[in-house]
């Protein structure tokens, strides 16, 4: 056996040493040898293991602005980290040399690094969160809960930034030790779905309302891409899926699409659409509505929603002032959901 296996979490044993895997909305049925859609679970003589587990391809720190998380711990940084691999194939992938690179034929394998290694590394650099990011952390699943578990326990906050297919149970199991998530809401149609992320939209909708009503902090994006998603219909469907079911006061970023992998010839969202998708949010009755990837062209600014007060000026991923007193707007007193401190 490869000594980079590590037991996988939440799989179910069947007939003939096959194994469910219960961590996303795939529930990849393996046998003897198989590989999971994901490419990083298989199953070894009857029991699931992950290649995955401390493989770590990338580890920065960021703001925590960046991943975006505009109401949560805002101006700190978080170490962000990556294990290689995705249960999604998404066609306009912006890390695809990360996220694919098992399913097109690279290593798996990164630096070794434990999750002891990592929670220090956070302290080291003065870091509020751990971020797990740039591709799936559902597929490094076992990393994040063990990591996220001893984080906890010296301090440090834990965030996922997700395309949202984890099932019911995976999110029962990492609610504990989650503290914040962006999940990316990628399209409004199963269509578009199953034809460019290669995965089904109800299992999203399921993971985010699970998330909330777990108690997670939860922030939706969008990337809104020409033609794929960027209907006025469509757009508009997402704002009210997100203030009906998730709630008004859950923060959604439309960000701007540019060109990459399987799209690269894509031309960029017309800052009009964006535009088109903020108005479409506040008719919906989202109280916050942010434009991502376009920088000094719109207001990124954090405003109350009672009476309008700057309450977080920033400028991209630069906190200039945070204008909160517990949690409340300075002047009218108005609660402002988030996690701040």
């Amino acid at each position: 056996m490869p000594d980079d296996l590590h037991d996988a979490m939440l799989s179910d044993a069947m007939d003939d040493r096959t194994v469910r895997c219960n961590l996303c909305g795939h529930r990849c049925r393996l046998g003897p040898g198989d590989f999971g859609i994901c490419s990083v679970r298989q199953n070894v003589g009857g029991v699931l293991k992950t290649h995955s587990y401390g493989q770590i391809v990338a580890m920065n720190v960021d703001p925590i602005e960046k991943k975006p998380l505009f109401h949560f711990l805002p101006g700190t940084m978080s170490l962000s980290i990556a294990a290689a691999g995705c249960n999604f194939q998404c066609e306009f992938c912006q890390n695809w040399q990360i996220s694919q690179q098992p399913r097109m034929g690279g290593p798996s394998q990164g630096k070794a690094t434990t999750p002891l290694q990592i929670v220090s590394a956070a302290r080291n650099y003065d870091c509020a969160s751990i971020s797990y990011t740039y591709t799936e952390p559902t597929i490094f699943f076992e990393l994040a809960y063990d990591t996220g578990t001893l984080a906890h326990e010296q301090g440090i906050r834990n965030c996922f930034v997700s395309n949202g297919y984890m099932t019911p149970r995976a999110v029962e199991t990492i609610a504990p030790v989650l503290d914040a998530i962006n999940v990316d809401l990628k399209a409004f149609r199963d269509d578009t779905y199953r034809r460019v992320m290669h995965a089904r939209l109800q299992p999203v909708l399921d993971c985010l309302r699970a998330l909330v009503a777990a108690g997670v902090w939860v922030e939706v994006t969008t990337l809104v891409v020409p033609g794929v998603n960027d209907s006025a219909e469509e757009l508009g469907e997402i704002a009210h899926f997100i203030a009906n079911d998730l709630g008004r006061h859950v923060p959604w970023h439309v960000s701007r699409f540019h060109g990459d992998f399987k799209m690269s010839q894509t031309p960029p969202t017309p800052l009009e659409t964006l535009q088109l998708a903020c108005r479409l949010a506040q008719e919906a009755g989202l109280k916050y509505v942010y434009c991502g990837n376009v920088s000094g062209q719109v207001d990124e600014r954090t405003l109350c929603p009672s009476c309008s007060k700057v309450l977080v000026d920033r400028v991209g991923y630069t906190v200039r002032d945070v204008c909160l007193a517990d949690g409340r707007c300075g002047d009218c007193g108005e609660a402002i959901e988030g996690l701040w401190s």
